[in-house]
């Protein structure tokens, strides 16, 4: 699992950008964690639904591609719950709720430093016929 924990975070050029550490992936789960910062918060000094949906989304990617198969996004949907601020410290929690051949279903809980749920997101994504990995690892 090391290999694609690694390929995931050195290639996801954005979720680096945006901070995010893949903390955790087996198959069909993923754990990432950001921390809030200046520019993750919207016009209200609150997080931006676009920080927290990407930290989610990323985790989601994790769980998915997790097989070894390309695994990429159709369909994603996120309600926010609670309202987070600087400095928060934001998990995302990444399950496989189906798996067949060519689709993956996907929930995605997102909780703050203290256990908080802030967001969750549900996500299907379409497997391809297709190695993740380069040398098919």
């Amino acid at each position: 699992m090391e290999p694609i924990k690694s390929f995931l975070q050195k290639n996801d050029r954005f979720a680096q950008t945006a901070g995010i550490e893949l903390l955790d992936i087996r198959e069909g789960y993923a754990k990432a964690r950001m921390t809030l910062r200046r520019e993750h918060l919207n016009s209200v000094a609150s997080g931006h639904g676009g920080a927290i949906f990407t930290l989610a989304d990323f985790a989601f990617a994790a769980a998915v591609n997790s097989h070894g198969t390309i695994s990429v996004a159709i369909n994603a949907n996120v309600s926010f719950i609670q309202a987070t601020a600087e400095g928060d410290v934001l998990t995302a929690e990444a399950r496989e709720t189906a798996l067949h051949t060519k689709l993956a279903v996907c929930a995605v809980t997102v909780t703050d430093q203290t256990g908080a749920i802030v967001a969750s997101f549900q996500g299907t994504a379409y497997r391809k016929n297709r190695n993740l990995l380069p040398d098919g690892a």
